[in-house]
């Protein structure tokens, strides 16, 4: 064994700096048995839904009054802002209870790399949706006349881009937030900067907040597949729906090449060694 890997492994071992956590297994029905399961499905259930509210009002809130005056509502600015500060609010809150994912693609690309099982990421996934539909509910409900006469908040591909660019967009966008995702919650930096508890969550909501800045004018920006359904099904509108596949493959695409760029190639000499060493310590 060479150098790099003893060390690796006494790592491991000793616990002097950071543990890799082993992989989740691919079908875990056992959790469906524990409450700290559906305690987590609630998290993602209450986070999606106030993630939803927030941002959707601010949207129709935006549009109300730049249609009354171009001067007025937050702007582009500030719409990036409401979600990413949101993100930013709301995995810093559930973090600890269900990893704080609100959002699907987040989930897809945490379950390529192992760190939850699929019966953890179906469950999440359909409370994300259940979540979102629920959070523009209630913007309707409290906003019924702003949000019929201005769209509803719902994502579609904007006049003067094609489908392509608009796909092309949700991919780059959700490889973004799923990148700073792997980054901020990487075992190694995680250990290093432990004294620094919102700087995961920090992080994750810039991502959030610059993908918008860039997005916004071309998709509304999803890079996120429960935001896009949820406003789609409240909205109910025919245009909305024949976009909604891009704003479910472009996201789950962008996650699968942020998983696979981190774990096989910014991760693949530390899961190399941490390989080698378990193997030399069952011999």
């Amino acid at each position: 064994m060479s150098k790099e890997v003893i060390e690796e492994g006494q790592v491991q071992q000793h616990g002097k700096d950071y543990v890799d956590p082993p992989p989740a297994p691919l079908l875990d029905f056992a959790e469906l048995k524990l409450w700290s399961f559906h305690r987590a499905l609630i998290a993602e259930f209450i986070a999606t839904l106030l993630f939803l509210y927030v941002t959707v009002a601010t949207v129709i809130g935006h549009n109300k009054l730049n249609g009354a005056d171009k001067c007025d509502g937050v702007g582009i600015l500030g719409i990036a802002w409401a979600f990413g500060g949101m993100i930013f609010v709301l995995v810093y809150c559930t973090a600890g209870i269900s990893g704080g994912h609100i959002n699907p693609a987040v989930t897809f690309g945490l379950f390529l790399a192992r760190k939850v099982s699929l019966v953890r990421a179906v469950g999440y996934i359909i409370a994300q949706c259940l979540g979102a539909i629920c959070g523009v509910g209630f913007v309707k409900a409290f906003m019924k006349h702003p949000y019929n006469a201005f769209g509803g908040g719902a994502n579609f591909v904007q006049s003067g881009y094609s489908n392509g660019t608009a796909l092309g967009a949700e991919i780059i966008g959700t490889f973004v937030l799923v990148y700073t995702v792997f980054s901020a919650t990487d075992p190694k930096r995680s250990a290093r900067d432990s004294h620094i508890p919102v700087l995961a969550p920090l992080p994750i909501g810039f991502a959030v907040f610059m993908v918008h800045l860039a997005t916004i004018p071309i998709t509304g920006t999803g890079i996120n597949p429960a935001r896009s359904f949820g406003a789609a099904v409240i909205a109910d509108n025919k245009n909305v729906w024949d976009d909604q596949w891009i704003f479910w493959v472009g996201p789950f695409v962008g996650a699968l090449l942020a998983a696979a760029y981190h774990q096989y190639i910014l991760r693949a000499a530390a899961i190399k060694a941490l390989g080698s060493f378990r193997s030399n310590a069952t011999n």
